[in-house]
C-alpha cells in the first residue's frame, strides 16, 4: 500500500495536489483528523482494492492533534505503515495575493485575526508536519497546471530502489527556492550574459554550451558537485529519504545554472532512473 500525507498552508495548492493524485488512481481523503491516521492506514492495509491512499491534513485539524503529529507518525512506523509526507508552501506575499484575488476566507481568520496574522499563525501550527516532510514543494513561482505536473511526475510512478533526484536551476536575483535540499552557487563561473552574441540564448542552447565548455573552471565546478553528491546520496537514501532536490543558482537563472543542471541530470540518470531537470526561470 502507498500511503501519502499531503499538508501545507491554505492557498499553497493542497487541493490541487490531492486532485492530481486522484487523477492517477489514489483514493483521497481531505481534512482527516490527524489522530485517525494510524487507524485509517491499519484498516486499509488489508484492502485489496485500495492500495494507493492520499490524506490531506491541514490547520483545520484540532490543534492538540497537530501538536502530537510526531507521535502519530511514530505510531504509523510501529504499525509498519510505509508512508510519505508531501508539504506544500508559498511565500507570505503570494498567499496574501491569492486570498485577495479569490476572496476566499482563510480558515484561521476571525474578528480579531487578520489575514496576514492567520497566514503567519498557520505556518507555526504546521511546523511539525513541515519538519517531517519527505518532499517539499514551493508553489510561489508555479501555476496550478505546473503543480499538477510536478505531483504526477514525482509521485505518480512507483518508486524505484533508489532515491528520486530533481536538479533545479534558478536565478539568485529572483530569490532562492525554499523547497530544496542543497543549493550550489555557480555565479563565480564565466558569465555568457556579458557576451552580446550569447545574451539571448540559454544554457540549453549550443552557443552557450560551447562557450562554457571552453572554461576549465566550469568543468571543475561540475566535477566537484558530482563528487559531493555521489559521496552523500547513498547516505540519504539509507536514511529513508525518497526525494532530493538540488538547486543550482546563477545571477539570472538563464545560462550557467541551466547548463550545470542539465549536465548533472545527464550524469546521474545512469545510476538514478528517476531524475528530473527543471529550470525555474525558463518555465
Amino acid at each position: 500500500m502507498t500511503f501519502i500525507i499531503v499538508s501545507g498552508r491554505s492557498g499553497s495548492g493542497k487541493t490541487t495536489a490531492l486532485q492530481a493524485l486522484e487523477d492517477i488512481g489514489y483514493y483521497c481523503v481531505d481534512n482527516l483528523p490527524a489522530g485517525l491516521l494510524p487507524e485509517l492506514a491499519q484498516q486499509l492495509q488489508s484492502s485489496i482494492h485500495l492500495q494507493k491512499i492520499a490524506v490531506g491534513i491541514d490547520a483545520r485539524n484540532v490543534p492538540s492533534q497537530l501538536e502530537q503529529f510526531p507521535a502519530i507518525i511514530k505510531k504509523l512506523k510501529q504499525n509498519n505503515v510505509s508512508y510519505e509526507i508531501i508539504y506544500l508552501d508559498c511565500d507570505d506575499n503570494t498567499l496574501l495575493q491569492r486570498f485577495s484575488s479569490t476572496r476566499r476566507k482563510h480558515p484561521l481568520t476571525g474578528n480579531e485575526t487578520s489575514l496576514a496574522e492567520a497566514i503567519g499563525e498557520e505556518k507555526y501550527i504546521l511546523a511539525a508536519i513541515a519538519q517531517l516532510s519527505d518532499l517539499r514543494i514551493d508553489t510561489t513561482h508555479i501555476t496550478i497546471h505546473e503543480l499538477r505536473h510536478v505531483i504526477k511526475s514525482r509521485v505518480g510512478e512507483p518508486h524505484s530502489a533508489t532515491i528520486a533526484l530533481q536538479f533545479q536551476s534558478f536565478g539568485f536575483k529572483h530569490g532562492v527556492p525554499s523547497d530544496v535540499d542543497y543549493v550550489f552557487d555557480v555565479r563565480c563561473l564565466p558569465n555568457p550574459y556579458w557576451q552580446p552574441n550569447l545574451r539571448a540564448f540559454t544554457g540549453k542552447d549550443a552557443e552557450v554550451i560551447e562557450f562554457l565548455t571552453q572554461h576549465d573552471s566550469v568543468r571543475a565546478m561540475e566535477i566537484d558537485i558530482v563528487n559531493f553528491l555521489q559521496n552523500w546520496l547513498s547516505h540519504f537514501h539509507a536514511n529513508n529519504r525518497t526525494y532530493m532536490t538540488i538547486a543550482i543558482g546563477c545571477t539570472g537563472g538563464q545560462h550557467r545554472s541551466v547548463y550545470i543542471s542539465e549536465q548533472l541530470g545527464k550524469h546521474f540518470i545512469a545510476d538514478y532512473p528517476d531524475v528530473q531537470v527543471r529550470h525555474r526561470e525558463l518555465n
